[in-house]
C-alpha cells in the first residue's frame, strides 16, 4: 500500500531554510553531500525529509512524496486520471528513482520507489 514516506521544503536560500526549520523543530539537518541537499534523518514517530534550493527557474515549494513499487504505473494514472507529468523518472544511483506529477487541481506530489537503484 502506497504511503507519505517524504517531504521536501524548497527555499529561495536553502541555508536560510535550514537554519530556520532546524532552529523551529530542532531537526538536524545534514547537507554535507555533493547537492547541498538537507536530509532530515526520519524519527521514531515521522518521516524524513530534505530541504533545498530550487533548480534553476524554480520557485519555493512544499512537496510530500508517497512510496510505490514503480514510479511509471503511477504517473500514467494520474495522466489518465487528469494529471500531468512534471518530472519524468530520475534516478540518483545508490539512493532513489523518483518523478514528479500535478493533481488536476495543480498540487505537486512526487513518488519514490521502494527499492533503492543501484550506485
Amino acid at each position: 500500500m502506497p504511503k507519505v514516506t517524504h517531504f521536501e521544503i524548497i527555499g529561495k536560500d536553502a541555508k536560510k531554510s535550514r537554519e530556520f526549520y532546524g532552529s523551529l523543530f530542532g531537526w538536524a539537518i545534514d547537507a554535507n553531500n555533493p547537492m547541498d541537499y538537507g536530509i532530515i534523518s526520519p524519527t521514531e514517530n515521522g518521516i524524513g525529509g530534505g530541504i533545498s534550493a530550487p533548480m534553476e527557474g524554480g520557485s519555493p515549494t512544499t512537496t510530500i512524496y508517497v512510496e510505490v513499487d514503480s514510479v511509471q504505473p503511477y504517473l500514467d494514472k494520474a495522466v489518465s486520471m487528469g494529471g500531468k507529468v512534471i518530472m519524468e523518472r530520475q534516478v540518483i544511483p545508490g539512493m532513489v528513482a523518483f518523478a514528479q506529477f500535478a493533481d488536476p487541481d495543480g498540487n505537486v506530489i512526487g513518488l519514490a520507489e521502494t527499492a533503492i537503484p543501484p550506485a
